[in-house]
């Protein structure tokens, strides 16, 4: 009888100890589980094969850089994203805050990127002041051609258009008064058809949401402000035409603050980004100012 009372206490010490052991191993399987996702979130951004869809902004935890450079994260997380047929063709970064450093602001110099291996732009940043306002009664012609440049025309609705242009990483107007390396030099017109600064960019990016930033920059020069100005060209791996232009800006005085993506898109266009190469398509379209435009 005590041997089995024996036997029957061990089984009940076994059993016992196996549920805590069970519970314990359940409370690790879920902390790996945690890490594991935390490290997938962490890790995201850095996977250049995997695509994922726009949203209206995109947060980012860098800090103010103290050297203005890329950070490569984010241009991958940037490159990343899709544009479906009615997004938005603006992406806030950072809360629309920029990470650009204005202690870092000197003189005034344009620090132009160089080509890429495949000929393609990079990032040009902008130092900038009154001094580099300009307009001109004519500009001279551009003969480069950009990666993915095939502009011809295609007919929408009965009209014709040039779905591309040769657009500009920095404005005409904000670029007087330096040379082709960014040097200052008083009495240059502005940047035209330098290489470093020129990409294919679709007619209504160029035209509009582009516009919009160009001008707080140019307002801003206007009223006597020293400011930074960074415009990144983002490509999705090999691809030839650019998924968007990375913009950001930081005046010395902090008035003038922006960070933002925008897509390289075309109203009723779709575009080929390997090759630049396009279609009519009447059932894409781009929303911009809170308006849909088909």
């Amino acid at each position: 009888m005590k041997l089995k009372k024996l036997v029957w206490v061990a089984g009940l010490m076994a059993l016992l100890t196996g549920c805590s052991a069970g519970n314990t191993s359940s409370q690790s399987t879920s902390s790996t589980d945690t890490a594991s996702t935390a490290t997938q979130v962490a890790t995201s951004s850095q996977d250049t094969s995997a695509s994922q869809t726009s949203s209206q902004a995109i947060s980012s935890s860098a800090a103010t850089n103290t050297t203005n450079d890329v950070n490569q994260d984010m241009y991958q997380q940037l490159a990343n994203t899709d544009f479906n047929s009615g997004d938005n063709v603006i992406l806030e970064v950072n809360q629309n805050k920029s990470t650009l450093n204005p202690n870092t602001w000197q003189q005034e110099k344009i620090d132009y990127g160089n080509l890429d291996n495949l000929n393609r732009t990079t990032t040009d940043t902008a130092y900038l002041s009154r001094q580099n306002l300009g307009r001109s009664a004519g500009r001279e012609g551009q003969r480069w051609q950009p990666t993915g440049w095939h502009n011809q025309p295609k007919y929408i609705n009965g009209k014709r258009l040039y779905p591309q242009n040769r657009g500009h990483l920095l404005a005409y107007t904000i670029t007087f008064n330096f040379d082709d390396e960014g040097r200052y030099q008083s009495g240059l017109s502005g940047s035209i058809d330098n290489p470093k600064n020129l990409a294919t960019q679709t007619d209504f990016s160029n035209k509009n949401p582009m516009q919009d930033y160009e001008e707080q920059v140019r307002d801003g020069l206007q009223a006597d402000k020293k400011i930074i100005y960074q415009v990144t060209t983002v490509f999705r791996g090999d691809e030839l035409m650019c998924r968007g232009y990375w913009v950001q800006a930081m005046s010395t005085d902090g008035t003038v603050n922006f960070n933002a993506y925008v897509f390289n898109v075309e109203p009723n266009v779709v575009f080929n980004y390997s090759t630049g190469y396009s279609n009519v398509n009447n059932n894409f379209d781009v929303t911009y100012n809170g308006q849909i435009r088909s």
